[in-house]
């Protein structure tokens, strides 16, 4: 017979929450950001129970205790705010309370007898608790137990068991003999706020061209971070900056044939000259690029490198280690590709080799070879195509070490191996937002995501170098405008490949093609970024209201509004105190004007059908008086085709104005 560890133990907890997949993954926070915690507490009988949230750092030797509150239906909870980047352990402890449970029984009791039998048995739990306590608390509740069993007056006795502070003492000093702790530990991993909200733009260094050069540098695309800087973006993502190979080059528009002057995609890591460790020479040296990300740190912007963990034919490791590639029947290495695309000039890496050991290591050497030279922020190219099991080791490997380390996920894949991979440990992912753009789409897929808050943050990019999508491709300027909109407002983290982007390159290489022509990816582009028609204000606009509205800068509280058009799209978000609301309306339509209707949310405004408000619309700078349920808006793609309201309630004298009244 298998006896119980103890059966004298009452409490029993059967969920705490967050958790995710029942705490085999971790959840995540960024540092300053609480971790609500819930849990169902349960105890046979009429006893009461006392519960505690317990959290440390990993590594930690003891627990941090908060007590907990009951939310009824046994349900309690408690919050803690980790002070540390890092993994942290969070638990929930709990046991019977022997005193809070007598002393119910005691407000209960009405006849002189049980009252004074009673309170022998108060006493009696007082003064256990007074060998539990210390200093001044153990003189205090031995005064207690000596006023409930003495020759006072009944009622005098029986209102001292009954105070407020004797009550407090007796929780500060409990008996825990019979406590039941959730076991095993969740856990939650704090990382930088940059890991929640962040502007990411995208460029080619050697497009970076400046005349008569045909290939840009880093000391040349150093004199582009300024305008990045202007733009209000925080981060920099640069492609592969390796040596290019030479074998099987790609030429433009992804050509088999390629000229001596053709430079090959920077994805094709790998020439006689270095690999994954260095710099492409034609791009300059490592010593440049030291100097290229301290131009980036003085604009305030931070640089994310590509992590491609794939190689040119040329790579030094095809001769030096032979056995971390597969061959084809013929003997030769096996190029990557991905029916019916090829990719001639890319060799995959085999993790299926017995090798796997050394080729892991060597890998993790790569990226602690970057963070040596001041890079924490790393955006991983097609990690679906890599084992889950080597990704859970890297991150946690490096962010044991450089906890500051940040990890973006290019993952378009299917949705359950992109939020595996988030559960892995990537800080935010890719997302499906380029490819849904009706109401109903953007609706629906918003919606998923909010059910994955806990563990995936999700990065949407309107554009990619291998994303040009239709909708870009036909609704010209204003269709840029629009994805700009609903990608900076409804995710806190957003991106965009420019200057593609901002000066609406929206040519594709052939029909149905989702390829740019001409596409940077196989050849350096001269790009004016002073053109006329160029979306650089409008982009400027959009970053700075990000930055000024703390509703924009998470995407807990993003909650669709109704609208009677299905060519508008309409949404808000609020700050955590609620002192900032953010209401989004954009026309999904490139090409026309559309007006309706919206149903405003007074009730979770906590506004009268009557009381007016403005609506402060960013983007323009315009305000308006508005009234009532309903209010009418027309958007015309040709002018702006987004508004982005500020509501701003405004209260009695009596009253503090609020932005968003809970």
């Amino acid at each position: 017979m298998d006896w119980p560890e103890d059966g004298r133990r009452r409490a029993f907890i059967e969920q705490v929450r967050p958790a995710v997949d029942c705490g085999r993954s971790a959840i995540k926070r960024v540092l300053g950001e609480a971790v609500d915690v819930e849990a169902d507490v349960i105890v046979e009988g009429h006893e009461r129970i006392a519960c505690m949230l317990l959290h440390a750092p990993v590594g930690g030797t003891s627990w941090i205790s908060v007590p907990m509150t009951p939310l009824g239906d046994d349900s309690w909870a408690a919050s803690f705010v980790p002070t540390t980047l890092g993994r942290h352990r969070y638990t929930v402890a709990a046991w019977p309370d022997t005193f809070a449970t007598w002393r119910n029984k005691l407000l209960r009791r009405t006849e002189r007898d049980d009252i004074a039998i009673a309170l022998r048995e108060g006493a009696a739990l007082v003064r256990a608790a007074a060998t539990r306590a210390r200093g001044a608390e153990q003189g205090a509740l031995l005064a207690y137990a000596a006023t409930l069993d003495g020759d006072g007056p009944l009622e005098e006795r029986r209102q001292s068991a009954l105070t407020e502070a004797l009550r407090e003492l007796m929780a500060a000093a409990p008996d825990r003999a019979f406590e039941t702790v959730y076991e095993p530990p969740l856990e939650v991993v704090v990382e930088r706020p940059l890991a929640r909200f962040s502007a990411w733009y995208e460029f080619f260094p050697r497009s970076a061209v400046e005349a008569p050069a045909r290939h840009g540098t880093l000391a040349t695309a150093a004199r582009t971070l300024a305008y990045v800087a202007a733009m209000g973006f925080d981060v920099v993502y640069l492609p592969p900056i390796h040596p290019i190979g030479l074998s099987h080059r790609k030429g433009p528009n992804n050509s088999l044939r390629a000229t001596e002057q053709d430079p090959g995609s920077p994805w094709a890591i790998g020439a006689a000259d270095g690999g994954h460790k260095s710099v492409h020479a034609e791009l300059g040296t490592l010593d440049d690029f030291t100097t290229f990300r301290r131009e980036a740190e003085r604009l305030g912007l931070e640089i994310a490198l590509d992590l491609a963990f794939q190689c040119s034919p040329d790579h030094p490791y095809v001769g030096e280690h032979p056995q971390w590639f597969a061959r084809r029947p013929d003997g030769t290495v096996q190029y990557a590709e991905n029916p019916p695309k090829k990719y001639e000039d890319i060799f995959p890496l085999d993790f299926g080799t017995a090798e796997w050991r050394g080729l892991w290591q060597e890998l993790s050497d790569v990226v602690e070879f970057w963070i040596a030279n001041g890079i924490r922020v790393f955006r991983v190219d097609n990690p679906h195509t890599k084992p889950f099991d080597f990704w859970r080791w890297l991150i946690s490997d490096i962010q044991s070490r450089h906890p500051d380390t940040l990890f973006l996920a290019e993952a378009f894949s299917r949705p359950r191996v992109m939020y595996r991979l988030a559960k892995l440990g990537f800080s935010q992912s890719y997302t499906y937002f380029t490819w849904r753009n009706t109401k109903q789409e953007l609706t629906d897929y918003f919606t998923e995501l909010a059910t994955r808050r806990d563990y995936f943050r999700p990065n949407l990019w309107p554009n990619t170098p291998d994303i040009l999508h239709e909708y870009l491709q036909t609704g010209g300027r204003p269709a840029f405008m629009i994805r700009a909109a609903l990608a900076a407002t409804l995710g806190a983290s957003y991106g965009i490949y420019g200057p593609a982007f901002e000066l609406a390159e929206g040519t594709p290489r052939e029909a149905g093609s989702e390829e740019y022509l001409d596409s940077e990816k196989y050849e350096t582009r001269r790009w004016d970024l002073a053109a006329e028609g160029s979306l650089r204000e409008y982009l400027t606009r959009l970053n700075a209201i990000r930055r000024a509205n703390p509703a924009l800068q998470s995407d807990h509280t993003l909650t669709f509004r109704r609208i009677d058009n299905e060519k508008l799209i309409c949404y808000s978000k609020h700050s955590s105190d609620g002192t900032n609301v953010i209401l989004v309306v954009v026309n999904l339509d490139p090409h026309h004007a559309q007006s309706g209707f919206i149903e405003m949310p007074l009730d979770d405004w906590a506004l009268g059908a009557e009381t007016p408000y403005q609506a402060h619309e960013l983007l323009t700078g315009s305000s308006y008086d508005w009234q009532g349920p309903r209010v009418f808006v027309t958007l015309s793609p040709a002018e702006c085709p987004a508004c982005v309201y500020r509501i701003h309630v405004r209260r009695t004298s009596s009253e503090r104005d609020f932005d968003y009244f809970a």
